[in-house]
């Protein structure tokens, strides 16, 4: 955990730094549309698990967002990347905000791997790659730039 203290510390002067956020300012307490993000940055290292849908066993990336929402903003999704697609609205990449759900084509489908963006071109996410926990990756390393699929954006993180 020692070795992502800088990232969520970097992660969180986004979030809480974002424009979106700061022209409504921040009064009360950190935003209801701030807590997603904020929740997700809580389960960082936790294990990835295939269908795992409970923190504390682990978790896949369906799983991670669909725990993030249901915890932070009472919003149900369901536990698949591809169904997680068609809620909310379509989000350019180029106009994402913190919060938002990102998509991308990892099993040579579109939509079959799901995180949420937390700024900077940096999104959360349950890696099965790699170190196989939550993790932040970087949306501009080759890997997921090539896969990217699309990106929504809920009405909690509005």
């Amino acid at each position: 955990m020692r070795r992502l203290a800088p990232v969520i510390l970097s992660c969180a002067t986004l979030l809480l730094t974002a424009p979106s956020l700061a022209e409504d300012g921040l009064t009360d307490g950190i935003k209801e549309k701030a807590k997603p993000l904020l929740y997700a940055l809580s389960l960082l290292g936790t294990p990835y698990k295939f269908g795992g849908t409970n923190p504390e066993k682990g978790l896949d990336c369906s799983g991670f967002v669909r725990q993030v929402y249901k915890q932070s903003a009472e919003v149900s999704l369901p536990h698949n990347a591809k169904a997680m697609s068609q809620a909310g609205e379509t989000v350019n990449k180029d106009e994402l905000k913190p919060g938002d759900l990102v998509f991308f084509n990892t099993l040579k489908k579109p939509f079959s791997h799901v995180g949420i963006y937390a700024g900077e071109g940096k999104f959360v996410h349950a890696s099965s790659r790699g170190e196989k926990e939550v993790t932040i990756s970087s949306m501009n390393d080759s890997y997921w730039a090539k896969r990217f699929s699309g990106a929504r954006r809920l009405p909690a993180a509005e």
